[in-house]
């Protein structure tokens, strides 16, 4: 039993030594006997002892110094504290001092005081006015001395006042004048200055190959960058891009048609929200693609068989000139067949020629009624895209209300579009239909006409003989 509790013991202690600190060494000698693990153990925790020591010196001693910042942090608020309330002090005082300053400067400027707030004030309108026009293309940096005395705090100079009413003159010669000069323009050469031609404020011009309309805009994402010349996204119609290369092109002197837009670029922007060929035709969505299908086919089918009926009347009037009979035209087929029945009877041989003239009348109406049916078709297809258009727009409505006319632009641009598609589509089927049965019906009336010759020729011969 004794053994027993002593081996626990061991036991025990081993354990209790497992979990000593981290400072003992796992390259100890081993221990052979309890005295020996006792020893270690008391060596463990005087260490453990003096380890925990000198750890609370150091948290003390810490401390301390953090006491330390502390205390010299606080030095430092008050310090700048005191600091911060003498330059206020000092502000105050120097606010004061301005405020005297101001109140003796407007005594002493009287009556001039307000004349010189005139003049900023006008110099800062008009300094608006020139940044924006035209004008300023040419000759850019007038406005900034304008803007300048406008936010001058200070008496203007003479110089400066004489620059408010020699930049209105100068603008107003500008305005008159119809000139060409080289300046860049955004989105052409690569940035490189262009040839462009100025009529007055209203409207310019780049010569880049051709005539391009520019504008005179400032970037509505950075307003700081001011105005500057820029190429319209989309370009005006032909006609008024021919009259800018005739005013483009013209000598000096030489008085020409060109155009002018008096709002100074707003009708000329107009054109970029004016939707192109193209883009009208997305307007009218699938049943306009329906009809455009239809248009294609029916035409291309049509103008084929325009060609071959034409091909077959030429067939019949060269037919007409020879007197041997060929299979490769109808009318040589029609004398092939009174060759064949001759020597019969009158009334045989009419039968039979009237036979073979109706095999030959279905392939001069081949297709015919598939015009018409195309050329009725697309004005229906056209009114089917009107009525679901204006469906679309009258659930817009419903949706949206009446306020925003642009909410119910989509559903009517669709209605008009499939409308005028539909027309566009049924006219040019109807006169190839038109040209197409009158070729048939003249080939048909060739051979009738040619088998009654024949038969009157044979009749002749037979009385005669």
């Amino acid at each position: 039993m004794k053994r027993i509790l002593t081996s626990i013991a061991a036991v025990s202690l081993i354990a209790g030594a497992a979990s000593a600190p981290a400072f003992a060494q796992a390259d100890r000698e081993p221990v052979t006997s309890i005295n020996q693990l006792l020893e270690r153990v008391r060596q463990d925790s005087r260490d453990a002892a003096a380890e925990n020591q000198r750890r609370l010196q150091e948290f003390r001693s810490e401390r301390d110094r953090q006491a330390s910042l502390l205390s010299q942090a606080r030095n430092e608020l008050a310090s700048l504290e005191a600091q911060s309330e003498r330059l206020q002090a000092e502000f105050d005082a120097n606010d004061q001092q301005i405020a005297e300053l101001d109140a003796e400067l407007r005594e002493a400027q009287g009556a001039f005081g307000e004349l010189f707030g005139a003049a900023r004030q006008t110099a800062g309108e008009f300094g608006s006015i020139i940044e924006s026009s035209m004008v300023s293309a040419q000759y850019p940096g007038r406005a900034e001395p304008l803007q300048e005395l406008a936010q001058s705090r200070t008496l203007p100079e003479r110089f400066e006042l004489d620059a408010i009413w020699q930049t209105m003159i100068n603008e107003m010669e500008g305005q008159a004048e119809v000139t060409t000069f080289n300046a860049r323009v955004l989105g052409l050469n690569e940035g490189n200055p262009v040839p462009v031609t100025r009529v007055g404020p209203f409207i310019a011009m780049a010569n880049d190959g051709g005539p391009l309309f520019v504008q005179w805009t400032s970037d509505e994402n950075n307003a700081a960058a001011g105005y500057r010349l820029a190429n319209l996204e989309r370009q005006p119609p032909a006609r008024l891009l021919s009259a800018a290369s005739n005013l483009i092109n013209a000598e000096p002197g030489e008085i020409v048609s060109g155009p002018v837009d008096p709002s100074r670029g707003g009708l000329l922007r107009i054109y970029r929200d004016v939707p192109s060929l193209s883009e009208r035709f997305e307007q009218g969505g699938i049943v306009a693609k329906i009809i455009a299908a239809l248009l294609i086919f029916s035409a291309a089918f049509g103008l084929f068989r325009l060609v071959s009926l034409l091909l077959v009347n030429s067939a019949i009037n060269a037919q007409k000139r020879r007197s041997t009979a060929s299979s490769s035209n109808p009318l040589g087929r029609v004398m092939l067949a009174y060759e064949e029945v001759k020597d019969r009877p009158t009334e045989t041989i009419e039968l039979k020629i009237d036979e073979a003239i109706l095999r030959e009348t279905p392939k001069f109406e081949f297709g015919l009624n598939f015009l018409k049916l195309a050329a009725g078709v697309a004005p229906l297809l056209g009114l089917l895209g009107t009525v679901t258009g204006m469906i679309r727009t009258f659930t817009q409505i419903t949706l949206f209300g009446t306020g925003d006319p642009t909410i119910m632009a989509g559903g009517i641009s669709e209605a008009l579009v499939t409308t005028v598609s539909g027309l566009i589509a049924a006219i040019p089927l109807l006169f190839i239909h038109s040209f197409a049965a009158s070729f048939a019906r003249g080939a048909q009336s060739a051979l009738e006409e040619q088998a009654a010759g024949i038969i009157a020729r044979h009749a002749e011969e037979k009385s005669a003989g």
